[in-house]
């Protein structure tokens, strides 16, 4: 599309979006704003990646770890439904069948662009399975959402900064299900960043996979890091301390309600949204962020 005409629509859907009511009517609000989108993304390659999703269990025990399986299995989900091929990085299963942490990558180049929002602190509101009491129980865990970088000159990393240890690959539970030496750690050194991958049967391709998302997370901590020094420079920093508060938060218990605190968005049935149903928080943080 001409610059010009795609100016000239994205300012009249910008128009339409700053409407009263235009959150009423859910699914003409959402066709905007993922056209909306189309058109910001069709203008603009930095977002255009593949992404790689990091899920931690936080405060609340066996809770927090099934909470992370939980918002995993929406992901999964999520890029089912949208036709992606998503694949399994590293896990730490526990014996109840949570996660300590999990990577997901989610190969296709428009899903860093649309997964970005996600990262942040989730909250998890409920009773418990896990007590006898059958309690509420409030869980935390962190979503990072980074892209998966092929080699570009911004995040070129000296071989001499990069410290690669190789291990047995294990299965659930941490039993082994490889005698070879095929999971590859590798540490940036400078930066004290972290990656480990097994997914695949070569040492080669899985250092090559470690470094894609090595990448990501270096530009990410680069651009963090330029957004600070400008923050520093315009803003109070009172007023501008955000990373790491709460994005979202999921009450099961003694109501159900899904809503990001970002922006004016929620919705009524948590099943669906745990179902991977989660277009409306995307398009919403998209044109609201």
């Amino acid at each position: 599309m001409h610059d010009k005409k795609r100016e000239a629509e994205l300012r009249d859907l910008e128009q339409q979006m700053a409407e009263p009511g235009f959150w009423d009517n859910k699914e003409v609000s959402q066709e905007v704003v993922r056209r909306y989108n189309d058109l910001k993304r069709s203008g603009s390659s930095g977002d255009t990646f593949p992404a790689v999703i990091t899920i931690i269990a936080g405060t609340g025990g066996d809770d927090a770890e099934d909470f992370a399986r939980i918002l995993a299995d929406m992901y999964r989900r999520y890029a089912q439904k949208q036709g992606f091929s998503l694949y399994e990085v590293d896990r730490h299963e526990t014996p109840v069948g949570g996660y300590k942490n999990i990577t997901l990558a989610v190969d296709d180049p428009s899903a860093y662009g649309l997964l970005k929002h996600e990262t942040g602190v989730h909250r998890l509101v409920r009773i418990s399975p896990f007590n006898a009491k059958k309690q509420r129980h409030t869980s935390f865990v962190l979503v990072d959402v980074t892209p998966k970088v092929p080699p570009i000159k911004e995040v070129a990393i000296p071989e001499d900064d990069l410290e690669v240890t190789f291990m047995n690959a294990g299965g659930p539970g941490g039993q082994n299900v490889n005698k070879r030496e095929t999971a590859v750690r590798v540490r940036h050194v400078p930066s004290g960043l972290t990656v480990r991958v097994e997914r695949e049967r070569s040492q080669v391709r899985n250092k090559e996979a470690a470094l894609e998302i090595l990448r990501g997370k270096l530009l990410m901590l680069m651009q963090k890091r330029q957004v600070e020094q400008l923050r520093d420079l315009s803003f109070d920093k009172k007023a501008g301390i955000e990373w790491g508060n709460q994005v979202r938060s999921y009450v099961l218990h003694p109501y159900k309600l899904v809503k990001d605190l970002r922006v004016d968005y929620e919705e009524s049935n948590p099943d669906d949204v745990f179902e991977g149903k989660i277009d409306g928080f995307i398009d919403a943080l998209q044109s609201g962020l």
